[in-house]
């Protein structure tokens, strides 16, 4: 059945959420401090890795890299119209909306869990690729896995950063079920170099992210995210 992948990744992410604010509730905040930190730390690598694992490729006897003007053209461009659209803004805005639905007042980590860990679930290949399968196929297998990852990563994060963390089902949901409805109409674009763009800027998109977590925020990483459309489309050939 088409959609079910994302069904299956948002009930992921609501079980993760819950059980986190549940073993939170154990945890003084000098140990919440520490897990986010290790969090930031584990995640960011998963970016370095992802991207070195894209970027470079063994030629001979010899390490050579590659994709540079993609990266340069991609986040140059995604960035400005990012900016222009002022993504990160309406985030914030639309979390400070929830907080206030939630009767979450007095939670100062709200907004900025949700917003960390809406990009951190939202962001990457998985997403988009499983959606198309899911829409063309109603293969949910690969959701089906990204679900069982954002569990644990959302777990660990609502631990540490609070409720806000659980509401990151609601643009999980939203973006990977307009990618399935619409995955007819996407998936003669996906080529083999447009998902290894795709792949390379959500790794370095990741990495920002867990720069915000570690030493605050520095980067309006929801303002780059137009970044991975144009890497996809820059691979389209």
């Amino acid at each position: 059945m088409a959609g079910l992948g994302t069904v299956i990744n948002v009930a992921g992410i609501l079980a993760g959420g819950l059980s986190g604010l549940l073993f939170g509730k154990f945890m003084t905040q000098r140990y919440q401090d520490t897990l986010t930190m290790a969090c930031g730390v584990t995640v960011m690598f998963i970016g370095i890795a992802g991207t070195i694992e894209k970027m470079m490729a063994v030629t001979g006897k010899s390490l050579t890299s590659g994709g540079t003007m993609m990266i340069i053209g991609s986040f140059m461009m995604g960035s400005l119209l990012g900016e222009w659209l002022n993504i990160e803004h309406k985030l914030e805005e639309f979390g400070r909306w929830l907080k206030a639905r939630t009767g979450s007042s007095g939670d100062k980590m709200f907004v900025d869990g949700f917003v960390t860990a809406s990009l951190t679930v939202c962001i990457g290949a998985m997403a988009v690729v499983g959606s198309i399968q899911d829409g063309i196929y109603g293969d949910c297998s690969i959701l089906a896995a990204k679900a069982a990852l954002d569990l644990i990563i959302v777990l660990v994060m609502t631990a540490s950063m609070g409720k806000g963390c659980l509401f990151s089902a609601i643009p999980v949901g939203i973006f990977q079920g307009g990618v399935t409805f619409l995955s007819g109409l996407i998936e003669p674009f996906m080529t083999e170099t447009a998902l290894n763009n795709l792949s390379l800027t959500g790794s370095m998109l990741i990495f920002c992210v867990r720069v915000n977590l570690i030493w605050g925020k520095k980067i309006n990483v929801a303002n780059m995210l137009p970044t991975l459309l144009i890497s996809m489309m820059w691979g389209i050939g």
